[in-house]
């Protein structure tokens, strides 16, 4: 018989509808349960293309004895942490707190009033792996909470004063040398051999890639890009990079990029595919510009839903890590001739005895230089290669909409097209952006979720943030003001209702989100740039783009006054170094004039790398912000000024001088 969760619209509570747990979604009616039954909450939260999820779902969620021991001694609550990252967020910190490391499923018990006190991730059914079975857990919690009050009180106050917004030294200066040394120091650990972080697991960190790209180009010092490159095309030639059908999976277990944690996330997808498109197209290199298309293309065909995109895509199908990517010697040889059949396995590294638990992962890790690879054939072998993939039972999609997830695809969707000549790709971005505007925005603010008719509202700072950047790029890529507007909506009401009660920066949750234990901050990165990063990024693109001083001041306040969260933690806070290294270089491009010579100074300053520039189109200098410089210029023809801040260069008319104007006016 279905339990509660049947109700939800979310596809990772549905995956529990059947259970014989007494599941609750996250409700005060779950909570006024415990209260009532005067019991502790089990809090569960994890996804649906979490493998560990499963595994814990199958051995224990769905056994009968288990779900009775659960049902008995405490209230159980999912959640989907895509769903309510907010809650996620709190209660991973409450599990750091315990001095464990965190991770999916986030298993977590609380008191009737939602204040943590014990928890861990995935535990076994029964005693294994070094840790205890999971009934066992859970008749113990239930014994100490009932028995024991002093040490639920102990570590209550013990976490919840560990939760608490610690302070930020003031007064602390970063600059662009700061910047420089900090790149040089991570650029000093990146595997030489591999690109990535030392060892394994390897997570993409696209964060910290475009810091060091930033860098590179801020100092004139290539050595900083090199890690950047080496990383995203040792990530195309690996496993993590689903060589038939495009796109990547959410990190490598091992150093090598070589076997994936196989879900696919469109998070790491949209974050991945501007790095690619701007690092390949600078070096002309066909690893990276293949498996930017390959995104495109993987997004197209498999993430659409009315016309927005899916969350994601699960690491399973039947039960099995892995099954729908991986391949065998004989499926190869069913797959195609047998010429075709010998040439695919020798450039993938198809074969009998495998490279993953007796099957193959497709990978091109092994070329180094040799001899040249006929791609046409390739690529041809790999359409039929994912034609007969089709035919496999495919792993599950979680098909609900996220507006911060949305907004970073569109964004990239859109920065990208012009230099990877791919307009269908902004064809893609403007139809999920009018779908989540048509689905989850409310008067000026957001949504965050959206599936079947049911929207999560009010939406994040992370929501705002992400389909602002969203908008800025449309309106640069179409030079349509609507997007612009919509932009500007956004960041305001992010501005008023979600600022940060503490300090700088933005609270994740708006000001009039139904309470939880703690209001959770939005500064620090995690797998997306934070909030605060999305939105002061946003910000200073609509600032620039509208040369508009009074907003830029602002902006600069409020950098300055975390550059103490900066200098504490660099890596954790790359999302906002990146966007003060905005504020420092980045160049504002208009183009005036609505004919064929405008038309190419547009699509010679799309080209250019997304880092470096903000684009604005407009027919004449009349439509214009009465305070933009360019207003007064006085034009015969169609021509671009490249400005930073209120400083702007002569026209350009002449093609291909766009890139040297931006670097003489950005660096004067």
């Amino acid at each position: 018989m279905p339990n509660r969760l049947a109700r939800s619209a979310s596809p990772y509570l549905l995956q529990h509808a059947e259970n014989p747990v007494d599941w609750w979604e996250w409700s005060p009616e779950a909570f006024a349960e415990a209260k009532r039954l005067n019991r502790p909450v089990l809090l569960s939260i994890g996804y649906a293309a979490c493998h560990w999820c499963h595994v814990m779902a199958h051995e224990s969620f769905e056994d009968e004895a288990v779900a009775a021991v659960m049902n008995e001694h405490v209230v159980s609550i999912k959640v989907d942490r895509e769903e309510r990252p907010d809650v996620d967020q709190i209660y991973m910190a409450a599990l750091h707190a315990l001095g464990q490391q965190g991770g999916w499923p986030l298993t977590m018990f609380l008191t009737p009033d939602g204040e943590p006190f014990w928890g861990g991730t995935y535990f076994p059914k029964t005693a294994q792996y070094g840790r205890p079975g999971f009934p066992d857990v859970v008749r113990t919690v239930a014994e100490v909470f009932a028995r024991e009050p002093e040490t639920i009180a102990q570590n209550r106050t013990a976490i919840a004063e560990s939760l608490k917004p610690k302070a930020v030294p003031a007064g602390v200066a970063f600059g662009a040398a700061e910047l420089d040394d900090l790149a040089r120091r991570i650029a000093g650990v990146f595997d030489p051999h591999n690109g990535g972080f030392q060892g394994a697991p390897k997570f993409p960190q696209p964060g910290v890639l475009e810091l060091l790209l930033r860098a590179s180009r801020r100092a004139g010092q290539p050595e900083l890009a090199a890690p950047v490159a080496l990383t995203l095309r040792q990530m195309a030639k690996g496993g993590i990079h689903d060589q038939v059908g495009g796109g990547f999976a959410r990190y490598s277990v091992d150093e090598r990029w070589l076997v994936p944690h196989f879900e696919k996330m469109l998070y790491d997808n949209a974050q991945l595919l501007p790095l690619l498109a701007d690092v390949g197209s600078a070096a002309t290199d066909a690893w990276m510009l293949g498996a930017a298309h390959g995104i495109i293309d993987w997004a197209a065909r498999e993430m659409r839903v009315e016309d927005a995109f899916a969350s994601s895509l699960d690491a399973d199908s039947e039960g099995v890590e892995g099954k729908f990517y991986v391949w065998r010697a004989e499926e190869l040889a069913q797959a195609l001739d047998p010429p075709d059949a010998a040439f695919a396995a020798e450039i993938l590294e198809i074969s009998q005895s495998g490279n993953w638990e007796g099957g193959s992962i497709p990978n091109r890790l092994h070329e180094n230089g040799g001899a040249p690879v006929d791609e046409a054939r390739l690529r041809r072998i790999k359409d039929r290669m994912l034609a007969y993939r089709e035919r496999r039972i495919r792993p599950g999609r979680d098909d609900k909409i996220l507006a911060d997830w949305n907004g970073l695809m569109i964004a990239a969707l859109a920065e990208t097209a012009s230099a990877l000549r791919r307009p269908h790709a902004l064809a893609l971005a403007r139809a999920a952006f009018d779908a989540v505007v048509a689905r989850m925005a409310r008067a000026d603010r957001l949504g965050h979720a959206w599936r079947q008719g049911r929207l999560v509202y009010p939406g994040f700072a992370t929501d705002h943030g992400a389909m602002a950047l969203a908008g800025m790029a449309l309106a640069g890529a179409t030079g349509e003001q609507a997007y612009r507007d919509l932009a500007a909506r956004w960041i305001d009401a992010a501005w008023d209702r979600h600022r940060n009660p503490h300090g700088p920066g933005f609270a994740m949750d708006a000001d009039d989100a139904p309470q939880l234990v703690v209001r959770p901050e939005a500064i620090v990165d995690e797998a997306l740039p934070s909030g605060t990063a999305l939105l002061l990024n946003a910000a200073l693109r609509l600032a620039a783009f509208d040369a508009d001083d009074e907003r830029l001041a602002r902006l600069d306040g409020e950098l300055a006054a975390l550059m103490g969260r900066m200098a504490q933690n660099p890596i954790g806070h790359a999302g906002l170094l990146n966007a003060l290294d905005m504020r420092m270089r980045l160049a504002s491009i208009v183009v005036v004039g609505d004919d064929e010579a405008a038309e190419a100074l547009h699509q010679e300053a799309l080209a250019l790398p997304w880092t470096e520039r903000v684009v604005r189109r407009a027919a004449t200098t009349a439509v214009l912000p009465e305070r933009h410089p360019v207003r007064a210029a006085r034009l015969n023809g169609s021509a671009a000024f490249v400005c930073a801040g209120s400083r702007c260069s002569a026209p350009v008319s002449e093609a291909g001088r766009l890139a040297t104007t931006v670097a003489e006016t950005v660096g004067s």
